[in-house]
């Protein structure tokens, strides 16, 4: 997703567990892996190349950090690492077909609405055709740019990035069910973390 939409989904999600200085750093440290250093050789930071395992290994290696800083009083470096790992668990919902898979089990018109979208059903975490967009460089930068992207997307595979993402809404009705899920999603990471804490470091966490 671009940038904008990561600190919305935060904002949403986390906006008022927390005070403004935690989340505006929790927000830098989620938009700082859309950085070119975080494109190339860590497709882990995106869900990308259907790098499925190495993701959700990533998220948890992330998570692993936030308590021992926390017990050593280093907020800083705990408001990193949830940062780190809720931009990876939203780029899931926006680089993936989940969403696909999820809404073709309805009738076309009979969607449910955007807010009651399912965002961990087993069936579509686990389905046989979950794929993830792949990167075809130098054609997916060049999909970028809006003057090119026309000419641009024919020559590409339908299983590229850039065919197959939900980073902004000009990519159809799912990228609003795209938010919708990414925001419930980093609701559980919040609460899953927070579960490893005790309340001084929750204290800490929160910035309250």
């Amino acid at each position: 997703m671009l940038k904008t939409y990561h600190l919305e989904i935060l904002q949403q999600s986390i906006g008022k567990k927390v005070s403004g200085h935690a989340l505006e750093a929790i927000g830098a440290a989620n938009i700082a892996q859309d950085a070119i250093r975080g494109q190339f050789g860590h497709d882990e930071y995106h869900f990308d190349n259907n790098a499925f395992d190495a993701s959700y290994a990533y998220i948890e290696e992330n998570r692993a950090l936030i308590q021992p800083a926390l017990a050593s009083g280093d907020a800083e470096s705990a408001w990193a690492a949830f940062g780190r790992l809720s931009h990876t668990a939203q780029d899931f919902y926006a680089h993936s077909n989940y969403l696909r898979l999820w809404i073709a089990q309805f009738d076309e018109g009979n969607a449910p609405p955007v807010r009651e979208v399912d965002h961990a059903d087993p069936t579509f975490l686990q389905h046989a055709e979950l794929r993830s967009g792949k990167l075809y460089y130098p054609l997916e930068f060049l999909a970028y740019i809006p003057a090119l992207k026309k000419y641009v997307l024919p020559l590409l595979p339908k299983d590229s990035h850039a065919h197959m993402n939900l980073d902004m809404p000009e990519q159809g009705f799912l990228f609003d069910y795209a938010i919708a899920a990414a925001v419930k999603r980093t609701d559980d990471e919040w609460e899953k973390t927070k579960a490893l804490l005790n309340e001084r470091e929750i204290a800490i966490f929160t910035d309250f």
